[in-house]
């Protein structure tokens, strides 16, 4: 059967951006920004954007297009002469996939929570998540607890609410579903983001935010904070899980990678650039420090929407860009996992999609549920079950795939990727530096994220 590809590029585009969104740029890259020196993160992130970013995007595009296959397969991209051990490689993201899905999914049921408790105390202030009037740290700390750590039936039900909603996408396919539900997800989530930005450029003590944001201090500059930084690109582009790779499988021989790339990643980039502009005029309006770090969203943003006017309702319109966001990521790495078991393993699409799902709540998304409850007592290597799902699948299968994956294109696959990098025709000066770029240069800088992964974090 021939394989499906993009109506057009706008589609695929949208859907990349889609999938490299999510969290990363509406949660993970706002406190990371807050903790480590605003304007002068933003700029270092911009940096390596460009020079670590695309380029490993039009790595994973040339895996994808050159071979027309999962991203287990595509490690053969249609060689026979290659060995079948590249698939490992392939395997790593699939278990990264699974472990990204682990917590992420039940990230979103914590965002349900949110909407949920806001919404209802529009009807009834005693009840759910008061932003009428001001609240305090104590206050949103405490529901904080109560909701969320101490809520396992709860957030389990969420969760799998969630989950429910993926599945209602990803039973049609990956262009009649994931393809079509993106062309509206993604214009909600930018009408709702600009309506955010707006209201917070109109709060007095704006510009304080904006100045922390914008201003960098170029003294918090450091090799460290580059590392960071690296290790957030990896994140927000959905580099190394596969999801690319899966993604560009579906793009005609026709389309310009260089382009495409470079588009995705000045989306992602812009995406969690403006996302910044819905978080800190709003926290330096009322004084609230933007260091917080992964509490910023959850404790610290819910007592700045309590001291605006109408702040339950953009509290609200807040988690639900959060939750849009985390859907067009979701879907997309679920396609990961679903694309294997289809094309590898010859299952029909909906039994792929149903044992994808069902394996994921029950091996993962219950585990992390049950975090901070029954198991919180269960600790591995120093981490929780929740922090080692996230350590595990991002600081080393996804990180370990990025390196094969770039080695395998400079190493194994050779100059072969620069014909594919311009469609066949000729070479250009870019492709030729881009080869060489990747085949020396990147291999080192992931093999230092790798490393630096273990020494700053473990």
């Amino acid at each position: 059967m021939q394989r499906q590809t993009w109506t057009n590029r706008f589609t695929y585009i949208l859907t990349v951006a889609g999938a490299t969104i999510g969290f990363g740029a509406t949660w993970r890259f706002p406190y990371l920004v807050g903790e480590n020196g605003g304007g002068a993160y933003v700029l270092t992130f911009i940096l390596a954007m460009i020079l670590v970013g695309i380029p490993i995007i039009l790595v994973e595009n040339v895996i994808g297009r050159m071979s027309h296959k999962n991203s287990v397969d595509a490690f053969s991209v249609n060689k026979k002469d290659i060995s079948k051990y590249w698939k490992i490689f392939g395997y790593m993201g699939l278990i990264g996939s699974f472990g990204i899905l682990a917590y992420y999914m039940v990230l979103g049921g914590w965002v349900i929570s949110y909407i949920v408790n806001i919404f209802t105390s529009f009807f009834n202030s005693n009840i759910g998540l008061d932003l009428s009037k001001a609240i305090t740290s104590e206050a949103t700390s405490k529901f904080y607890t109560d909701n969320i750590e101490n809520s396992p039936l709860l957030i389990g039900i969420y969760t799998f609410l969630f989950v429910v909603i993926n599945w209602f996408i990803l039973r049609k396919g990956i262009i009649e579903g994931i393809e079509r539900s993106v062309k509206w997800l993604m214009p909600l989530l930018f009408v709702c983001l600009l309506l955010m930005i707006a209201r917070n450029f109109t709060l007095d003590g704006a510009l304080e935010g904006i100045k922390f944001y914008l201003i960098p201090d170029f003294s918090a500059i450091t090799p460290q904070l580059f590392l960071y930084v690296l290790g957030q690109v990896f994140f927000a582009l959905s580099l190394g899980f596969g999801v690319i790779i899966t993604l560009s499988s579906h793009l005609s021989k026709e389309e310009n990678l260089v382009k495409t790339a470079t588009i995705t990643g000045v989306v992602n980039t812009l995406i969690a650039f403006l996302a910044g502009f819905m978080i800190f005029p709003s926290l330096f309006s009322v004084g609230l420090s933007p260091d917080s770090g992964p509490s910023l969203v959850f404790k610290s943003l819910p007592i700045a929407f309590s001291h605006m006017h109408f702040g339950g309702f953009f509290a609200v319109l807040f988690f639900v860009l959060l939750l849009l966001a985390a859907l067009t990521t979701s879907i997309t790495i679920y396609q990961v996992i679903i694309s294997v078991l289809e094309e590898k393993f010859k299952m029909r699409h909906k039994n792929a999609v149903n044992l994808t799902l069902i394996a994921v709540f029950i091996a993962g998304n219950i585990p992390c549920v049950l975090t901070y409850g029954p198991w919180s007592d269960i600790i591995i290597f120093g981490r929780n079950i929740f922090d080692t799902f996230d350590f595990v699948s991002g600081n080393i299968f996804f990180v370990l795939t990025a390196l094969g994956s770039v080695i395998f294109v400079g190493w194994v696959i050779g100059e072969d990727s620069i014909d594919e990098l311009n469609n066949y025709n000729g070479r250009s000066k870019f492709s030729l530096l881009w080869f060489g770029y990747i085949k020396y240069f990147v291999p080192f800088i992931i093999i230092v994220i790798f490393v630096s992964g273990f020494v700053l974090k473990v």
